[in-house]
This record gives C-alpha cells, sequence and structure tokens, in this order.
C-alpha cells in the first residue's frame, strides 16, 4: 500500500468525501481532481490559509489511520489531529507501556542512540565521504547513555555535515533550521502515527519525558530516521543556499526522503510501513518477548 503525504500549500482548496475517497477541489470551475483513496493517505498538510474541510474528511481520514496537520503563516506545522481507534487491544497494549521497567527503557534508548548515530555517520559519508569518527562512538554508548554520547556525536555531526564550524541546530533560527523543523514535524507525523496504530500512547516516551510534549514517545523512536531529512536540507542548502524558500519545490524535496524505500529483511519498504514494524516491535520488548528492537539498513 502507498502511504502519501499531501501539503496543500500553493493554491485555496475544498476537501470533501465523494465516494468514499478524498476529493481536493482547487479551482470550483475547474474539472473534478483525481479522487485519493483514504487507506492510500498517510499525512495531510494544510498549509494554505483558504483551506475548507467538512468533518467527514477528518473522520475518514481517522478512521483510516490518516492524519491532519495544520501549519502556520510560515507554512511550518503546529498542530496535529492523530486517530483514536488505534489497535484492538489498546488498553491492554498502554497498559504494558507504563509499567515498563527502567532497565528496559535505558537499553531501549543505547539501541536508539546507537542507530541514531550509524546513521549520522552514513549521512556524512554519504555527502562527506567521512564519517567524522563517529562510527567509533558507537561502542561508547551505554545502557541509557549515562554518558551523553548522542550530544557527543551531535556536536561533531552538525558542522560536518553542513561544512560549517560556526552551525548549530536551533529551532527558532531563520537559516537551514526552518527546512528542518518542516522535514522533523513530518517524520514525527508519521511515527505518531505509527505509534498510535500499534495501540501505544505517543506520549509516554522511553526517554523523552517533557510532561508539556504529547509526543515523547514519537520524538524517541524518529531519532534514528532525522538524518533521512538531513541530508535533503543539506543538497537544498547546497542548491539554493541556507535562505531557500519553504516553497512546493523545498517541501517536495523535504518529504522525498520519507516517501522512499529502506531496506528491511531484504526487501525495500517505505518508512511509514519501517515505523509500523519498529512500533509494533517495540510491544513486544514491553511484552518481555523481545529484548531489542531492529533497524533498517542505511
Amino acid at each position: 500500500m502507498r502511504h502519501r503525504i499531501l501539503d496543500i500549500a500553493e493554491q485555496a482548496a475544498g476537501l470533501k468525501v465523494r465516494h468514499g475517497a478524498l476529493e481536493i477541489r482547487l479551482d470550483q470551475d475547474g474539472p473534478c481532481p483525481a479522487l485519493i483513496p483514504f487507506d492510500e493517505i498517510a499525512v495531510i498538510i494544510a498549509a494554505h490559509r483558504q483551506i475548507h474541510c467538512t468533518r467527514s474528511v477528518l473522520s475518514e481520514l481517522s478512521r483510516a489511520g490518516g492524519l491532519f496537520i495544520v501549519c502556520d503563516d510560515k507554512h511550518l506545522p503546529v498542530g496535529m489531529m492523530l486517530p483514536l481507534n488505534g489497535h484492538h487491544v489498546i488498553a491492554e497494549r498502554i497498559a504494558l507501556q507504563a509499567s515498563a521497567s527502567k532497565p528496559t527503557c535505558k537499553r531501549l534508548w543505547q539501541q536508539i542512540v546507537r542507530a541514531k548515530i550509524n546513521a549520522q555517520a552514513q549521512a556524512l559519508l554519504e555527502i562527506r565521504n567521512d564519517d567524522f569518527g563517529l562510527k567509533r562512538l558507537l561502542a561508547l554508548v551505554r545502557s541509557g547513555d549515562p554518558d551523553n554520547i548522542e550530544a557527543r556525536a551531535a556536536r561533531t555531526y552538525w558542522p560536518a555535515l553542513f561544512d560549517d564550524p560556526r552551525f548549530l541546530r536551533r529551532r527558532e533560527k531563520e537559516d537551514q533550521n526552518r527546512l528542518l523543523n518542516y522535514g522533523y514535524a513530518v517524520l514525527r507525523a508519521l511515527t505518531a502515527r505509527a505509534i498510535c496504530a500499534a495501540g501505544l500512547q505517543p506520549c509516554l516516551g522511553i526517554h523523552h519525558h517533557n510532561r508539556y510534549n504529547p509526543f515523547n514517545l514519537a520524538d524517541d523512536l524518529m531519532e534514528p530516521f532525522r538524518p533521512r531529512v538531513d541530508l535533503a536540507v543539506v543538497r537544498i542548502v547546497l542548491e539554493r543556499g541556507a535562505s531557500a524558500s519553504l516553497d512546493a519545490q523545498t517541501k517536495q524535496q523535504l518529504i522525498e526522503p520519507l516517501m522512499a524505500g529502506l531496506q528491511w529483511d531484504q526487501e525495500q519498504r517505505q518508512l511509514a510501513d519501517v515505523l509500523a514494524r519498529i512500533a509494533n516491535q517495540l510491544v513486544e520488548v514491553f511484552a518481555g518477548r523481545e529484548r531489542r528492537l531492529h533497524w533498517p539498513k542505511w
């Protein structure tokens, strides 16, 4: 099944249900566009100021497990609607999640940090032909990452990635950080979608525990996949500079790596499918039937 990300930013649009599928009408006098089955939609991003959406669209999208994201005037996501139907044994799975032991969570975080640093190293090899020593840090990551090797890797990773010793990852900065923010927001949405579909609660994190963050677990599980967005941003910066507009072309370049295939068990699978598998593996770890998460090859 395809998992489509629909970003509606360039034109005003009316969204409604027609023949059980989503109809997006960009021009009231123009021809009716092709209908999109809700089961093919992972995310709808409402970025344009004038988007009219019926209740039936939100209901059918949620029923199919899709997400609806609302953007601000800068076209950056600021709100998200998640499906509530989830898994048929959702209460049982959330109970397992809430009772996960501290050693289990620390072991899981060790695995996530190692996977993230490995992905960062692969990204640097791809774009700079050098991992800048990140591979050597993998063996230093202990249970729970008490030495904060993740931060140590980040101090090397970001300047090397953008070939700029002064670059800092800061959400509020008006440079390529804007592009990273957008890509990460879509990745976070896809991760939250997979978590809900597995019957888990996205606010109950493994490592992230901000009481005001409804997506702590999504922020945990998405970590190893951030470099897919990072590479897209590097290429945009190389083409158009750090001040590149967050226009339709830029958004397409940011979304493409989130739709591309990943190698999983000698098969090519979309990221949305991989995230769903990882979320279900997490249930097995919480239940004590597995000890580790498995990651795709980078």
